[in-house]
Parts: C-alpha cells; structure tokens; sequence
C-alpha cells in the first residue's frame, strides 16, 4: 500500500466506557498495535489509579506509550505528537497497513490528528518561577499576570482551569510574547488516513459502569497505591481523580467513604467534560462498545 493508504484508527470516547477492551478486539482483527493515548497512563507505578491496561492485555496486543514514564517527568502533548509520528513513521507502517490509538486525552487524540501549533519547550527555570508564584501568591497573581501578558487569551480562558492558566504564562513568558500570537488553529495535514471511532452508552448506563469501576479500582487496591505515591503528591502526573481525593483522605480532610464517593462524582464530571469536547468533532462515528469492531471495518473499505 502508499503511505496514504496506511489508516490510524482513533478509539476514543469517555472515561469507563470500554475502551481498551473495544480496542484490543479490532487490534486483533487487524493484526496490529495500539498506541496509547491516555495522558495518565503514560506513567509508571499507578496502572490502578489509570485502568492501564493489564499484563494480559498488553500480551494479546502490543501497546505503545504505556508506563514509559516516572512520575517526576515531563511530558507534553507536543512531545506525544512528535514520538507517535516517529513511531509510526520509523516502525509501525512498515509492518502493516493499520495501527490503532485508544485513549481519552483530548489534547493527545488531537495532537496526533490535527497537530499542535509550535511552542517553545518550558524551561525547568519558567516552570519552577510560575509554579512558585502560584503556590506563594495564588491564582489571583497568576490571572492578572496573564491578563497583562495576553490580554485575548485571558478572554478566552477558562479561568477556573488553573493548570491551562499557569501554561499560558509559561508560554508568555518562555516565548516573550502572548501566547495567542502563536495559536494558528490550522489543522497540519497527515500522510496517512484517519478513522475516528468514538464510543458511547447511554448516560445512566455509562455513570453505573463508572461507579463498578471506581469499586473495582478500590478492591484491587487504589489505596495502596495511593499512599505508595503520596510523598509525590505535589507531582502534575498525580493531579488526577482518584488520587487527590486519596490524598484528600490521607491528610484528614474527608473520611475513607467520602473519598470513595467523591472519586466517582469527579469521574462523572471527567466524563460529561469529554462528551463536550467531543460534540466539536464531527469527525467522529459513534457506536456502541460492542458494536465498534465492525463498525470500524465497515469504515476501512
């Protein structure tokens, strides 16, 4: 085949649905890898924490990008879009006409499909700086400081997602310039097909399978490893539902039972957040779980 017929099958949907396991299945039908696209699952020593995929999964089907980081690392959706390109590019396609990405990191699954406008790399110094401030001075200094610097893109932000804020300072301040200046918004072209697959259940339906999950997660011992990472908390991998509300737990502000109940509230709004984002793409097929293996070999022909 020409490189433009090698096809990447994005998996996607919110978080509980049944991703991986939809995902494993068309892999073996098609005889090819996946590639991971959840940005937590990046990390090493929290598979619970992340519904990673097991030992036996990663068996049947080989997967990329799963566990290949330690908590204290950096990683970015810009450098995910480079290492899948050259993934790809230097192995995958030479072994088959068809690699498949799951995930539900929206900034990942776009990444690898539209590309990410070209930034500079965040200094250890910028980062500490911005991190400082907002830890000594509060988000208050850190929004004015962003209205200064980018006054459009303090418009447009939103502004109760501290993480997007201080990453827009860092960018100000790391490039010398607002950062809306270096937003094109233009989607980068691919030299490979790509077939967006997203699943979905009914909104009671998917919130019980979140609810079983988050009990599952808790009997195979998310405490454990909780506290395992608990003198890490200060980490960005570990800012993550199920893990604050752990260490929430940990350090007496809630009770074992509201942690428990919290995690499966905060991973119901994940999951709403995802449907949001989603509704933009119109590029994407929705199905059921159980129907996506045909489905998605219904859109390779």
């Amino acid at each position: 085949m020409e490189r433009e017929q090698k096809t990447l099958i994005v998996i996607t949907g919110p978080t509980g649905v049944g991703k991986t396991a939809a995902a494993i299945e068309v892999a073996e039908r098609l005889g090819c890898e996946i590639i991971n696209a959840d940005s937590r699952q990046i990390y090493r020593d929290i598979p619970i924490g992340t519904s990673a995929p097991t030992a036996e999964e990663q068996r049947r089907v080989r997967h990329h990008f799963v566990g290949i980081k330690n908590l204290d690392e950096y990683y970015s959706a810009a450098e995910f879009e480079s290492d899948v390109l050259r993934l790809l590019d230097g192995d995958l396609w030479h072994h088959g006409d068809y690699t498949v990405m799951c995930g539900g990191s929206m900034l990942y699954v776009d990444a690898v499909c539209r590309g990410i406008d070209e930034l500079p790399t965040i200094s250890d110094a910028v980062r500490s700086a911005v991190a400082q401030k907002w830890q000594e001075e509060g988000s208050e200094a850190l929004l004015e400081e962003l209205r200064l610097l980018d006054p459009e893109y303090y418009e447009q932000v939103d502004r109760k997602n501290m993480k997007r804020v201080a990453h827009a300072v860092e960018i100000c301040r790391e490039a010398g310039r607002p950062y809306s200046t270096l937003r094109t918004g233009r989607a980068k072209t691919r030299d490979f097909r790509i077939v967006k697959m997203g699943l979905t259940l009914p909104r009671e339906e998917l919130f019980a399978r979140i609810n079983r999950r988050v009990d599952a997660m808790l009997e195979a011992g998310l405490e454990a490893e909780a506290r395992a990472v608990y003198h890490l908390r200060h980490l960005n991998s570990l800012n993550t539902v199920g893990f604050k509300e752990m260490f929430a737990y940990f350090d007496g502000q809630m009770d074992y039972v509201t942690a428990c109940e919290r995690i499966k509230k905060n991973t119901r709004v994940y999951a709403k957040k995802q449907l949001t984002w989603y509704a933009k793409d119109a590029e994407i097929e929705w199905c059921s779980p159980d129907e996506l293996g045909d489905a998605a070999l219904r859109r390779l022909v």
